[in-house]
């Protein structure tokens, strides 16, 4: 039987794609999920996955082709089939399509069993339902909802992998164990071979895991130029994402009045702080980095000053209940901004983890459209390459951006009481862009100088 290879819907605004790099050539065998091509959208970059097992007989649509949503763009034939009986022309490739999504939505059918006994404990505990999976699984009493901290869907994960989600470490709100956190728990290869060994008691160290320590940065390779014998000028199309930053960068610039603060913050208590944990994070699994503590700054700095966490249109100042940091990440091919969705439900674990995730997820070309929109604020971070700071372009419609300079450590003149003296101190200077039409410049410089009193002070539970 032969399948369809179709152009993927990556969003609900988005019609069409770009394939940029077909990563099979036909006559080429590929395994069911197998990645089999590159495609571009006005969102993400993203691998598609082949639809079934079998020979790659047909390619549809060349590098560079932009086609249509559901469009056909290769076919696969089982082993042994002819290449040519495909049959006709498909023309219901959609009813194929839906089979990829189907592993997010499949939680939604199971609540079939017992939706009386799921209505009653939902009124009492708004919390257990979740965005991300109250549809399904075994129903429980509220009392014990309260004491795993988790939902019905976690529950359900939990139960078919054997785990007991009261040993998972929760990132959510009081501790509540997310999805992430369970799939997460799941993942690591050490923790349910230490969860053996002593249940009860602190886990025991783990061989496996200087292995899994933090990983040195490591910068995105500048494109190499090859150039032919002779050859003196090389010229190729912009990629699909670097024709948006460029769109994108330029209207903004012509939209919002730019203008930008630069605070110089003492991040010693952080650094004691970070080089304390790291080792405790890493036993579990997640790379401590300045990143969330950051983060959770600006949200404490967002909720006094609001208005940085607005967008605007021509006529209007929409203001946002929801904080969504966005976080800029280079890449080889450019730069692309996940989202971290209500940050503010995220202590320094979930944040860490979130962080790890979504930057592993666009390196590797995994995000979904999802992950890259819905951003009120955006952190940008030049100085993981050494720069002291930059000023930053602010991503549309936001009002703001946050640019982070590099941690260095420099001779600081201190001042108490009892005088004046020289220090060596773990500084950084962060720069603000902040939208003029909407942002004064004593509002911006206030929620610097929250945000700055917030890292400087180190209080930040663990």
């Amino acid at each position: 039987m032969a399948h369809d290879v179709v152009m993927p819907q990556m969003g609900e605004s988005i019609a069409e794609g770009t394939v940029s790099k077909w990563l099979k050539k036909v006559g080429d065998k590929v395994d069911r999920d197998e990645p089999l091509l590159e495609i571009s959208t006005d969102k993400v970059d993203a691998e598609i996955p082949s639809p079934a097992a079998g020979v790659l007989t047909e390619i549809l649509a060349n590098e560079g082709d932009t086609v249509p949503v559901n469009a056909v763009v290769a076919r696969i034939a089982a082993e042994g089939e002819a290449p040519g009986a495909t049959g006709s022309q498909p023309v219901e490739p959609p009813a194929k399509e839906p089979e990829q999504p189907k592993q997010e939505a499949e939680p939604v059918q199971p609540p079939a069993p017992a939706p009386q006994a799921e209505t009653s404990p939902t009124t009492d505990n708004q919390q257990s339902t979740t965005a991300e999976g109250d549809e399904g699984g075994d129903i429980e009493s509220l009392e014990d909802r309260r004491r795993t901290k988790s939902s019905p869907l976690v529950r359900k994960i939990a139960k078919e992998n054997n785990i007991d989600v009261s040993q998972v470490q929760g990132t959510g709100v009081s501790g509540r164990v997310t999805k992430n956190d369970i799939l997460d728990f799941i993942q690591q290869p050490a923790k349910p071979a230490a969860a053996a060994q002593a249940p009860q008691p602190q886990p025991p160290p783990r061989p496996q895991q200087p292995a899994a320590q933090p990983q040195p940065y490591q910068a995105p390779q500048a494109p190499r130029m090859e150039f032919a014998e002779g050859q003196n000028v090389r010229m190729e199309p912009l990629s699909v994402m670097r024709k948006k930053i460029a769109q994108h960068m330029i209207a903004s610039k012509q939209t919002s009045a730019h203008v930008a603060t630069v605070f110089e913050v003492d991040f010693t208590n952080v650094d004691k702080l970070r080089r304390a944990q790291k080792d405790a994070y890493a036993d579990r699994g997640v790379k401590l980095t300045y990143m969330p503590f950051i983060v959770q700054a600006v949200i404490a700095g967002l909720r006094e000053f609001p208005v940085l966490n607005a967008s605007m249109d021509e006529n209007n100042v929409i203001y946002h209940r929801d904080l969504n940091i966005g976080i800029a990440v280079a890449l080889e091919w450019g730069l692309i901004v996940p989202v971290l969705k209500r940050a503010d439900e995220l202590n320094i674990l979930g944040a860490s983890r979130a962080i790890n995730d979504l930057g592993e997820r666009a390196r590797t070309k995994k995000l979904m459209p999802d992950d890259v929109q819905g951003g009120t604020f955006t952190i940008t971070n030049p100085g993981v390459y050494g720069g002291l700071f930059g000023l930053p372009i602010i991503n549309q419609p936001q009002v703001a951006i946050l640019g982070v300079g590099g941690v260095k450590k420099r001779p600081v003149v201190i001042e108490t009481k009892e005088g004046d003296f020289i220090a060596i101190r773990s500084m950084a200077y962060f720069s603000l862009s902040f939208d003029h039409r909407l942002i004064d410049g004593a509002v911006a410089d206030q929620f610097m100088a929250r945000v700055k009193a917030i890292i400087e002070a180190g209080q930040f539970t663990m």
